[in-house]
């Protein structure tokens, strides 16, 4: 449990650093999202990961089988490609931008 305290830190201590020019802007748009701060996060981390199992699902099946080689990696692309459409599409969502403005 101590060897994550030093981690931890640092992070809150870069996320500190970086809030600090977007609390100094004038504006009311000035202040973070925290809800869609954490939203992003849990996005980025569940499609690295979900990318990450399907890539080594991918390469342990093509070693196993090399004569399918070539529709195992369509399939892997393809699949790469929809968890990246719905991450871009959740991250947008998670940022809060309107898309139509008024």
């Amino acid at each position: 449990m101590l060897k994550f305290v030093p981690t931890v830190s640092v992070a809150i201590v870069a996320l500190l650093f970086f809030a600090t020019p977007a609390m100094a802007q004038g504006t009311h748009d000035a202040w973070i999202n925290i809800p869609g701060a954490f939203g992003v996060g849990l996005v980025v981390i569940g499609a690295g990961y979900g990318i990450g199992r399907l890539a080594a699902s991918a390469v342990e099946s093509m070693a196993r089988q090399p004569e399918v080689a070539g529709s195992i990696q369509t399939a892997m692309i393809i699949a790469a490609a929809l968890i990246e459409g719905f991450t871009f599409y959740a991250l947008f969502i998670c940022s809060g931008q309107n898309p139509w403005p008024s």
